[in-house]
């Protein structure tokens, strides 16, 4: 049995590894706007420990997720070893999707995850603070800023997601 190459086992082994953790770690986050849209629902129905409930599921899962993530570029570069040189970095769909999983990987840790952190600190911050008197509590603005911050970035993130899942699929560039 051959192992290092496209039709070996353990290459098949690692590929299955690889397209796994890019289902678990990718769902993971994938559609994390739809539980920011149910946070801010209850926030404005002033549900303040549902939506913080809401967030601290997501949260746990997306830190999950997160790991998962990683794993996809490792096991990602495992896969490109064991091909026998049928795929290389060379190719524009392996060099091109690095970027793109590099950029994200960037965008989501300088920009996505400090924004969720402090939307999380924020609700925390209004829910244990003394009642707003005569307007909205002070974080409200705060959390209205982030919250579109991450309607930006979280589809770019998508987005990647889904560039790079097409470049996986087509080859550009590939034999």
């Amino acid at each position: 049995m051959v192992l290092a190459n496209i039709d070996g086992g353990f290459y098949k082994f690692v590929l299955v590894l690889h397209i796994f953790c890019a289902i678990v770690g990718f769902g993971a986050v994938f559609l994390n706007g739809v539980y920011g849209q149910q946070m801010k629902v209850r926030m404005q129905a002033g549900k303040i420990d549902e939506a913080i409930g809401i967030f601290e599921a997501n949260d746990t899962v997306s830190k999950i997720g997160e790991y998962f993530i990683y794993a996809v570029l490792v096991l990602g570069l495992g896969v490109l070893g064991l091909s026998d040189s049928v795929w290389k970095f060379s190719q524009t769909w392996v060099w091109l999707s690095i970027v793109i999983y590099v950029l994200a990987i960037g965008l989501s840790h300088g920009v996505l995850m400090p924004a969720v952190k402090r939307m999380g600190v924020l609700m925390h911050e209004m829910r244990d603070g003394p009642p707003p008197v005569g307007g909205p509590p002070p974080q409200a603005a705060e959390m209205a800023s982030i919250g579109q911050k991450l309607g930006v970035v979280g589809p770019i993130l998508d987005l990647a997601m889904i560039a790079v899942l097409f470049l996986m699929v087509f080859k550009p560039g590939g034999p």
